[in-house]
C-alpha cells in the first residue's frame, strides 16, 4: 500500500515539529493508540488496537526516527505484530513546510506491507481504513494545536462558572 498526502496544519512548523516528536501528543492523535513510549533516542515502542473489516487486533511493535533533518523532515519506520490477525510493516517519509507564521504544510509519503488475515481483507478495504486513520489522526492533531476559543479558555479557568451560566441558561428557556 502507498499513500501520498498533504495536510494543513494550523501552527508554526516549530510548534508542528515538537509534536510530531512529542509521544504524548502521539498518543493522543493516533487512533487506537494503547501506549507510546520512547526507549531510546529516535525509538519508541507502541501498541495499537485497530479494526479492518471484520478484523480487530491489538498491534505491538517499534518505531525508529531517521533521517532526521530538524525542523523539516524525518523518515518513520516501523513494524509491529499482531497474532493471528497478522503483521504490518512500513514508513513515511514527513517533510513540512512554513506557509505562513502560524501554518505548515505536512507532506507524507506513506508505504506499508501488510501480512497475515489483513492481507486477505482485500487492498480496497485496507486503502479506506488507512485513509480514514490518517483523517483521524490530522483531525485530533490539528486540534492538539490549535489553541483553545477563548470563551472555551474562560470556562476552563473556572468550570464551576460555566456551569452556573449553564443552569441559568436552562432555567431562562
Amino acid at each position: 500500500m502507498q499513500m501520498n498526502e498533504s495536510q494543513l496544519v494550523p501552527a508554526a512548523q516549530d510548534k508542528v515539529w515538537a509534536a510530531l516528536n512529542d509521544p504524548a501528543v502521539l498518543a493522543k492523535c493516533i487512533p487506537g493508540c494503547q501506549k507510546l513510549d520512547m526507549t531510546g533516542p529516535n525509538q519508541m515502542e507502541a501498541t495499537v488496537v485497530i479494526k479492518v473489516g471484520p478484523v480487530k487486533a491489538s498491534f505491538s511493535g517499534k518505531v525508529t526516527l531517521s533521517d532526521i533533518e530538524a525542523p523539516n523532515s524525518y523518515r518513520i519506520s516501523g513494524e509491529g505484530s499482531g497474532g493471528v490477525a497478522g503483521f504490518a510493516k512500513g514508513g513515511a517519509t514527513v517533510k513540512l513546510t512554513a506557509e505562513g507564521p502560524e501554518s505548515t504544510r505536512l507532506n507524507y509519503e506513506v508505504d506499508a506491507q501488510i501480512g497475515g488475515k489483513l492481507a486477505q481483507l482485500g487492498g480496497r478495504l485496507i486503502d479506506a481504513t488507512a485513509k480514514k486513520l490518517a483523517g483521524e489522526f490530522f483531525e485530533k492533531f490539528a486540534a492538539e494545536l490549535t489553541p483553545p476559543a477563548p470563551e472555551a479558555a474562560a470556562e476552563a479557568e473556572d468550570p464551576a462558572e460555566g456551569e452556573q451560566k449553564g443552569w441559568f441558561k436552562k432555567l431562562l428557556s
